[in-house]
């Protein structure tokens, strides 16, 4: 599929039968545009595109875009929870200790759910999520310093 040929937001939200409003728009926008965003940027975002929407509607907005499989819900151990666009392909996370700069890693090996677990406790499993922590290539040269 071509960039011409990719479907708008306003499809995608029709698609999974989402009520089309600017607001839903422009926070599926800004969460795809962003970097693994926290609902205050993603407000912030919203707002530069559509004027002042109440961080309540950006916080019921997110969660039903994560409903919908839109976006993605992360919450590294001790950070708030942040959204990213990136769906469906049970990639992993590197996150940074020290800044807290999280990073996309693909999946660990092979295909989902990339790893098993020792007992699987009759669970049928389709995804594993994987959390890699450390210090950022700008953290870790300022450690050093």
């Amino acid at each position: 599929m071509t960039a011409s040929q990719t479907p708008s937001a306003a499809d995608e939200l029709r698609g999974v039968g989402l009520r089309v409003t600017a607001a839903r728009v422009a926070l599926l926008e800004t969460v795809r545009a962003g970097d693994h965003l926290g609902v205050e940027a993603i407000a912030s975002g919203v707002r530069d595109r559509v004027g002042h929407v109440s961080l309540q509607a950006v916080y019921e907005g997110l969660h039903a875009l994560t409903a919908a499989g839109l976006v993605r819900r992360i919450e590294p151990a001790g950070s708030p929870a942040r959204f990213e666009g990136r769906v469906g392909d049970n990639h992993h996370h590197l996150v940074c200790r020290s800044c807290g700069v999280v990073a996309d890693v693909e999946c660990a090996v092979g295909e989902a759910p990339c790893l098993a677990p020792s007992e699987d406790h009759g669970f049928s499993i389709d995804e594993a999520e994987v959390v890699f922590w450390g210090l950022c290539p700008g953290c870790s040269t300022a450690r050093s310093s």
